[in-house]
């Protein structure tokens, strides 16, 4: 019994490892693309923008649009988990951090390489953070309970939404680039990558079990974005 109790503590204890190590780094991925100037992913787009309009950091910017995402969950009767939680808050300060720590880059010499490396390191983080299963982020939520609601496509639904973000965050001053367009290329076969080196293996002996409010960790399609199982009605990017 005491074995089983400490494998099962164990296990919880790298699912919370990857949770929060993968939201940190997907923090600071996004502010290394805000460094390289050079185009960032859709949301980011958005908060850049808004952060330009309101003079408040796009960090700050990041939580505060994932918090009044969260309240459209309210009558598209969506359930959070601790990972929606904890997307809320965890990525917008680890992208300020990172921002305080990394200055401005000077010259495409540095500054493709930053793109690169934030890029990849997206994947990387997506692919914890899917991998430990703690429930979707805010604007995943968003796109599966729209999905649900309104009987369309997952892929139709969340293009509507990146584009409507895109167009509003570049209106109001967001920046895109060759960096939105090769994140948009290579996000999706980069977790699916990823999601497969940090899945865990469901834990063994009587009575494991995973929560219900957990998505699987089906890997997204090459091309696409990592995105949701609709016959799950769970997302699994933290973006």
């Amino acid at each position: 019994m005491a074995r089983t109790t400490g494998r099962s503590t164990t296990y919880l204890t790298r699912r919370l490892v990857q949770l929060y190590v993968g939201l940190t780094l997907y923090g600071a991925s996004s502010a290394l693309l805000v460094r390289a100037e050079l185009g960032l992913e859709p949301w980011g787009v958005l908060h850049q923008g808004l952060a330009e309009l309101t003079g408040i950091s796009i960090g700050v910017v990041s939580i505060i649009i994932a918090a009044v995402v969260l309240l459209l969950w309210i009558p598209l009767r969506q359930r959070p988990g601790l990972g929606t939680v904890s997307n809320v808050f965890v990525v917008g300060l680890a992208m300020d951090g990172t921002l305080a720590v990394v200055g401005d880059l000077d010259g495409l010499g540095f500054r493709v390489p930053v793109m690169v490396l934030g890029i990849v390191l997206n994947g990387v983080a997506t692919g914890l953070y899917i991998a430990a299963r703690f429930g979707p982020g805010p604007r995943d939520g968003l796109m599966t309970g729209l999905n649900r609601v309104t009987g369309r496509s997952i892929r139709l639904v969340r293009t509507a939404i990146e584009v409507a973000v895109v167009v509003t965050g570049f209106l109001l001053g967001g920046s895109l680039g060759a960096g939105t367009v090769l994140y948009a290329l290579a996000i999706g076969p980069l977790a699916q990558f990823f999601l497969r080196i940090f899945a865990l293996p469901e834990p063994a002996g009587p009575g494991a079990v995973v929560a219900a409010d957990e998505p699987s960790t089906s890997a997204p399609p090459a091309g696409s974005g990592p995105v949701a199982d609709p016959a799950s009605g769970q997302a699994i990017l933290p973006q």
